[in-house]
């Protein structure tokens, strides 16, 4: 058997696929601190298995700033290179910016006398007398090697780790992790690697003690690498739940016969979304939390509002929603600790979740207790508390609509031509108004929405990928083959994709194209995305990438029985007023289309269909809504 899980800020959720194909889905609450007891406690429920699982350690290691104490060791005078950056300004109109929150401790930066020019020529052999004393009084636990020209050439980089391999510290050099030019990408995203290394290594040494369980990790890239890989990569993870969601809502939208869509993954903490376009939109430089990375990550943009964004006046006097967060602990005030409103609570008094119905009733809701946390923030808005409730919502309905546009407008694409895929426990709650802003038309709720994530790690494939910087050389085609050599013998089965990443001569920003024939395919996305090309003018290839790909048995998405029954009918305020309208389960949902609005309910979600709008359940399972 298989198992997905993916821990979530609030929920952990497992999806096990049975040898026969059956499918059984349970969630459990999050423990921020001890994320790895709720996982082997979900695992403990099934036999055997292969578990592919979504892991927040480096993520929420870096957001928090509470990774490993880190060296980083880079060419002698460049020792400012993380702090110094790129001159990008953020805020483009703030006169007084503050200073950027920084990682590495400049008194933990060391220079190595070494250089290599830009051909790969090694001028000046790595010196490194006394460096590992500097680094044992450091009391340094990871260390970094970030050298100049070292994807180019890294035999500086290999000498230095060599010499430093003795010692009881994390170690990884830029040549493996990001072998790639712009030297302050490379080394952020080294350096990241070696900051939230050593948590993935104990982390990953503490599930393996359950040793019915063969461990895979979900990658930012949309597939899955073994936990040996993930300890040695752990910055292709930071990115490592959302990417099941994407891979989750592409492949259970195809079994409806939509390939272009918008997922909108709403959970307990925040919202992601993407956009797949036939496929899955992929960056090769991504910003997270402040720093960039530089490896392959889907696109995926997310904001703080979640089920359990809490809701708040500010100074000004206007309704503040996110990005902080009730979370697991002490999460919504109707889960009966917390005090704070939350998006999750404004649905409680709007009759829109009632007291029994989280997780098929497992988890009570206090409903008095999540009116008198909506109350207080009503009085400072001198609002009733029904007006204060739907504000909530407005306000967190307009902050994922702007998260949308991010992925969709800004890059080039109009939302009314995709499907939007709601998911999430939450996501079903909210899509349709989204969707209704946006001009979208056609909403799709999947089966396991509340633990898609969890079932997309069972449709992705395993992955590999190789880079190397190539500009201004002249034998492309012989570094494509030496890295697909490395891509073969690393995993012989796969399937090898070639891309590389394109640029005009001048430019300072590149495309990712397939290749062969990547340069008419760039002159086409240069066009989709800036509005023009130039075909006459010079192209450089500035890095190659290879990708391995290992294909897995995707799950078969069925219908399940359809179950006659009388309809519960509940009183839920919307669209301004109180109205009496349908609450039944999917699977009570027919195949043919019904008007609603209504109610949908399901194990782990909620879906909300209001009038003008229509609802069927389709041969796959998909509730489908469109307007």
């Amino acid at each position: 058997m298989r198992i997905g899980v993916d821990a979530g800020g609030t929920f952990t959720d497992f999806v096990v696929l049975h040898d026969d194909g059956r499918m059984e889905t349970f969630k459990l609450r999050s423990s921020p601190r001890e994320p790895a007891k709720v996982i082997l406690e979900g695992l403990g429920r099934a036999g055997a298995a292969e578990v592919v699982h979504g892991s927040t350690v480096a993520t929420n290691a870096l957001l928090e700033r509470k990774g490993a104490r880190t060296a980083f060791v880079t060419t002698a005078g460049f020792e400012d290179l993380l702090e110094i950056g790129r001159q990008n300004r953020a805020e483009l109109y703030n006169l007084t910016p503050g200073p950027r929150r920084l990682l590495a401790d400049r008194d933990l930066c060391f220079g190595v006398r070494e250089r290599t020019y830009a051909d790969g020529t090694v001028a000046v052999r790595a010196s490194i007398a006394g460096l590992g004393g500097k680094l044992r009084q450091a009391r340094v636990k990871a260390v970094a090697i970030c050298f100049l020209h070292s994807y180019r050439n890294p035999a500086n980089e290999r000498a230095v780790a060599k010499a430093l391999s003795e010692g009881d510290w994390y170690l990884c050099t830029s040549h493996e992790i990001s072998p790639e030019f712009r030297e302050y990408e490379r080394g952020s995203t080294t350096f990241i690697n070696a900051y939230v290394g050593p948590l993935m290594e104990t982390y990953l040494k503490e599930l393996s003690r359950a040793r019915r369980y063969r461990i895979a990790i979900m990658q930012s890239n949309g597939g899955f690498l073994s936990a040996e890989q993930a300890a040695k990569h752990a910055v292709r993870t930071v990115l490592s739940g959302p990417a099941g969601g994407v891979v989750g809502a592409l492949e259970t939208a195809r079994h409806s016969g939509y390939r272009r869509v918008l997922g909108f993954d709403m959970g307990g903490t925040s919202t992601d979304v993407s956009l797949a376009d036939g496929a899955p939109r992929e960056s090769t430089e991504s910003m997270v939390a402040g720093f960039p990375i530089r490896v392959p990550m889907l696109d995926i943009h997310t904001v703080g509002a979640g089920g359990g964004s809490i809701a708040r006046v500010d100074a000004g006097g206007l309704l503040r929603v996110g990005p902080e967060s009730a979370g697991a602990d002490p999460g919504p005030a109707c889960y009966g600790v917390g005090t704070d409103a939350t998006v999750t609570d404004a649905h409680v008094v709007l009759g829109r979740i009632s007291a029994a119905q989280l997780l098929g009733g497992a988890m009570s809701i206090d409903v008095e207790r999540a009116g008198a946390a909506v109350d207080r923030v009503a009085r400072k808005m001198k609002l009733d508390r029904i007006a204060a409730a739907a504000g909530i919502l407005r306000v967190a309905d307009a902050n994922m609509e702007r998260a949308i546009r991010v992925v969709s407008v800004e890059r080039g694409y109009d939302p009314h031509d995709f499907a939007l895929v709601a998911f999430g426990g939450s996501g079903g709650l909210h899509a349709c108004e989204i969707a209704r802003e946006l001009g979208i038309e056609t909403v799709i709720v999947p089966e396991y929405a509340g633990a898609l994530s969890a079932l997309g790690m069972l449709m992705a494939d395993a992955v590999r990928d190789y880079a190397a910087g190539v500009l201004g050389r002249g034998d492309i085609e012989k570094q494509f083959d030496v890295l697909e050599r490395r891509a073969r013998r690393e995993s012989p089965a796969a399937e090898i994709e070639r891309s590389a990443d394109l640029r005009y001569r001048g430019q300072s920003y590149e495309l990712n194209v397939p290749w062969p024939g990547a340069e008419r395919a760039f002159h086409r996305e240069h066009a989709r995305i800036y509005g023009y090309a130039t075909p006459d003018r010079e192209i450089e290839v500035v890095t190659i990438r290879v990708r391995a790909r290992q294909r897995v048995v995707k799950p078969k998405l069925t219908r399940g029985p359809f179950r006659k029954g009388r309809a519960e009918t509940r009183r839920v305020w919307v669209e301004g007023t109180w109205r009496t309208i349908p609450a039944l389960p999917r699977a009570q949902v027919a195949s043919r289309r019904v008007a609603g609005p209504a109610l949908i309910l399901d194990y782990g979600s909620t879906t909300l269909v209001p009038r003008g709008w229509w609802y069927r359940n389709d041969r796959s399972g998909n509730l489908i809504i469109s307007a």
